[in-house]
């Protein structure tokens, strides 16, 4: 790290906190702090859905496979994609035209006070480990570039996210997303142009990487984990809150479905180009520990300065995450139970107050957990376990209520308790038990399931809570009582009350976000390139390429606005 690295990085901060204090204007209502007032633009949302997948594990895991295993880490990732498409076509309209405030809101509409309960705790307690996971995970991959102690990076990284998601709410949330799209995007982009750069020949390439090196399918990875994988995610981006809290917070159930489009779009075309690094890196340096194959590619060809732009990227992608399931639960617990059980008739001054304090709480108790996973001696692997066990019990019997009236909280308890349960108890009773050994009678069942992890963690994590759900909407002779409340919303909104929003003023904000962003990175990439030789030519592309694009874009706002005026002085 140099000290234009360090500015880069300083440079990317104070952006975030720029963007969150111009957000905290437009946050004059809980409604404002938690669903952008029904008013993001679709891009926005779709693009902020991208980033929240995005964790400090799509450079080590993804990265990792992708150096060790080759073009099956690229199949992997583009199952996102097909998985948006699917919850675009299916299920993102449908939240729209619920026409509520947050995801709980559905739950308790749906499934009672008892279901709301039992499916948020939950889910709270599955994010805050997951998450946890991410943060450590982020700290401990940056400390070994940053004169940083682990524990302090943690709380440095974490308390960053906290204040300008306490700060801008979703707004904020949401326009920082799209800046941390810009700059990932940048650098990755750069990272895998210096890379092609440095090959001698294609056939050089070719020669010193595995037969099976550009096979869509590897070993555990094979076509059935796929298509388990894309269930998963289709549930996950379907009935998960942090999602479904973008597509309520646009104008439409039109722009709910363009926005999950783009991002499906976006994982169809992009894990090929940002996974480039470290699968050229394994023809170029092969036997290095595969998780640190994305940054050491990267050290290997950025110039200085935009190794820390490298270092924001990092960072962004984990920032995006965390500051997502911080507003969306804090919206939760501020909306379905301070409001509702505490101060039915609290002003909207003191509901956003509350959301930042509990936006507050959560996070400090996020970077607790992530400060106690290393002391767990390797947990994070059980927790991970865990978390993904959970994932389509969890979010199946959810996003199965907003079409079926046989599904209820006893049913969604029922698909919970016995997937998790049958999951947790081959994946640690038999596969992870030490205890049976070869002569056994249990040994060649414990054998299989440790050597077919991965299609076990399909059927018994996708299969079976998709075939329960089945049979109770087969089998089960009533249909649920609160079933009805779910269909009157979309009733009402066959004619979306949303829809006239589509022809509300224009809003110029979320543009000059974003034109900002690049003319102010397109600038400080164009000094860079003054500053010094290495790389001066693509660094001064670059910059060019992102200022005509800032121009570009506020040519474009400019005209809009002229067209505005004009259709209000007809009006």
């Amino acid at each position: 790290m140099t000290t234009l690295d360090y500015l880069t990085l300083l440079l990317y901060l104070v952006g975030l906190f720029a963007i969150s204090t111009v957000s905290a204007k437009r946050t004059a209502s809980h409604s404002d702090m938690f669903s952008a007032g029904r008013q993001s633009p679709w891009w926005a949302a779709g693009l902020s859905g991208f980033m929240t997948v995005f964790s400090a594990a799509t450079f080590v895991v993804w990265g990792g496979i992708a150096y060790e295993l080759g073009v099956v880490a690229v199949a992997i990732n583009t199952c996102y994609g097909i998985a948006a498409l699917l919850a675009g076509y299916f299920v993102a309209g449908r939240w729209n035209r619920l026409n509520i405030s947050t995801p709980a809101e559905y739950v308790r509409l749906r499934f009672g006070t008892v279901g709301l309960h039992f499916f948020t705790w939950i889910m709270l307690f599955k994010r805050i480990l997951g998450v946890s996971v991410s943060l450590y995970a982020l700290s401990k991959m940056l400390v070994a570039l940053l004169p940083l102690d682990l524990n302090w990076a943690i709380i440095l990284f974490g308390t960053i996210v906290i204040l300008y998601t306490m700060q801008g709410g979703l707004w904020a949330v949401l326009m920082t997303d799209v800046l941390q799209f810009i700059v990932l995007t940048v650098v990755v982009f750069m990272v895998a142009l210096l890379m092609v750069l440095q090959i001698d020949s294609p056939a050089t390439f070719y020669a010193s990487v595995p037969e099976s090196f550009f096979s869509p399918t590897v070993d555990k990875y094979g076509w059935f984990f796929l298509c388990g994988w894309v269930t998963i995610h289709f549930f996950m981006i379907g009935a998960e809150w942090a999602f479904v809290q973008r597509f309520l917070a646009v104008r439409s159930p039109r722009d709910a479905k363009k926005s999950a489009y783009l991002f499906g779009i976006m994982y169809l075309v992009t894990p090929l180009f940002w996974l480039l690094p470290p699968l050229l890196f394994r023809g170029q340096m092969p036997g290095i520990d595969k998780e640190q194959a994305y940054i050491l590619a990267a050290q290997s060809v950025l110039p200085p300065g935009v190794l820390g732009l490298m270092i924001a990227a990092m960072f962004s992608a984990t920032a995006s995450m965390v500051s997502s399931q911080l507003n969306v639960f804090a919206g939760v617990l501020t909306n379905d139970f301070f409001k509702t059980y505490v101060r039915p008739h609290a002003t909207e001054r003191t509901l956003v107050f509350t959301g930042r304090c509990f936006t507050f709480v959560l996070g400090a108790l996020l970077i607790a957990t992530a400060i106690i996973v290393p002391r767990l001696g390797g947990a994070e692997k059980l927790i991970v376990t865990i978390n993904n066990l959970l994932v389509v019990p969890l979010y199946a019997p959810a996003l199965w209520g907003l079409f079926s009236r046989k599904v209820g909280v006893r049913e969604m308890a029922a698909v919970i308790g016995t997937s998790f349960l049958i999951g947790a108890g081959l994946r640690f009773g038999l596969a992870g038990n030490l205890m049976i050994v070869e002569g056994d009678a249990l040994f060649p069942i414990a054998d299989y399931l440790a050597d077919n992890a991965k299609n076990v963690e399909v059927i018994v994590g996708v299969l079976l809570p998709v075939l329960m759900l089945l049979g109770f909407e087969f089998f089960k002779q009533s249909a649920d009582p609160a079933a009805g409340t779910v269909e009157n919303l979309l009733a009402k909104s066959s004619t979306p009350p949303s829809s006239e929003m589509e022809s509300a003023v224009f809003d110029p904000f979320p543009v000059q976000v974003v034109a900002s962003s690049v003319l102010v990175i397109g600038a400080w990439m164009f000094l860079l390139g003054l500053w010094q030789s290495a790389s001066r030519g693509i660094l001064i592309a670059f910059a060019i390429a992102l200022l005509g694009l800032g121009a570009v874009l506020y040519g474009w706002l400019l005209r809009q606005r002229k067209r505005s005026i004009a259709s209000n002085e007809r009006g």
